[in-house]
C-alpha cells in the first residue's frame, strides 16, 4: 500500500511540475512574440511573420493552467504538516483533548466541504453555456478543478477524522514543538 501511494504522490507531484512547466514555456512565448517577433523594430527588419495580436490565449492559458496548479497542489500534494497552524491551546491540551479537536475539526472541514459541492455547481452550471475569451472551451471544464479540490480535500479529512476516532492523532506525529520552560 504504501508503495501505491508513493507513486501516486510521485504522479501527481509530476502531473503539478508539468502544469508549472507549460505556464513556464507559455510565458516564454508570450514574451518572445511580444518583445521580439511582434515587436516594431522586428517587423521593420523581417516584415510581419507573427501577427502579435493573435496571441492573447496565452495570458488565459496561464491563469487556467495556474489555476488547476493551485487547487490540484493543494487537492494532492500540499500535506497538513506543510500548513501555518496555531496550535498553542492543542498542544497544551491533553492527548484525549486533542484528540477531540482533531475529530470536530475534522468533521467540520469534511462536512463544510463536501456539502458546499451541490450548492456550488448549482451556482457555477451556467458556466457550461459560457465559452472562454481566447480558448477553444467551455468554462465549466475550466473551473472543475474546484469539484475535485472540494471533495479530495474533503475525503482526506474524512479519514483524518476516521484515524482520530481510531485514537491516531496525525498531528501529534507531524509537528514537533518547542517546549517553553521557566528557567
Amino acid at each position: 500500500m504504501r508503495k501505491l501511494a508513493r507513486a501516486f504522490a510521485h504522479l501527481t507531484e509530476g502531473v503539478a511540475a508539468l502544469m508549472m512547466a507549460a505556464i513556464f514555456c507559455t510565458f516564454i512565448l508570450q514574451i518572445a512574440v511580444r518583445y521580439s517577433v511582434g515587436s516594431a523594430w522586428f517587423v521593420d527588419l523581417v516584415g510581419p511573420v507573427v501577427d502579435a495580436s493573435r496571441f492573447g490565449w496565452t495570458l488565459e492559458l496561464i491563469m487556467v493552467l495556474w489555476l488547476w496548479t493551485i487547487f490540484f497542489g493543494n487537492a494532492f500534494i500540499v500535506r497538513d504538516r506543510d500548513h501555518v497552524t496555531f496550535d498553542i491551546v492543542y498542544f497544551w491540551a491533553r492527548p484525549a483533548v486533542r484528540r477531540w479537536f482533531v475529530v470536530i475539526g475534522a468533521a467540520a472541514i469534511m462536512v463544510a466541504l463536501v456539502a458546499s459541492i451541490g450548492p456550488t455547481y448549482s451556482k457555477m452550471r451556467i458556466l457550461r453555456l459560457k465559452s472562454s475569451a481566447t480558448l477553444p472551451v467551455k468554462m465549466l471544464p475550466i473551473y472543475s478543478i474546484y469539484f475535485l479540490f472540494l471533495a479530495v480535500v474533503g475525503l482526506r479529512y474524512g479519514w483524518r477524522l476516521v484515524e482520530a476516532l481510531r485514537g491516531r492523532t496525525p498531528a501529534d506525529e507531524q509537528h514537533h514543538h518547542l517546549e517553553i520552560t521557566d528557567e
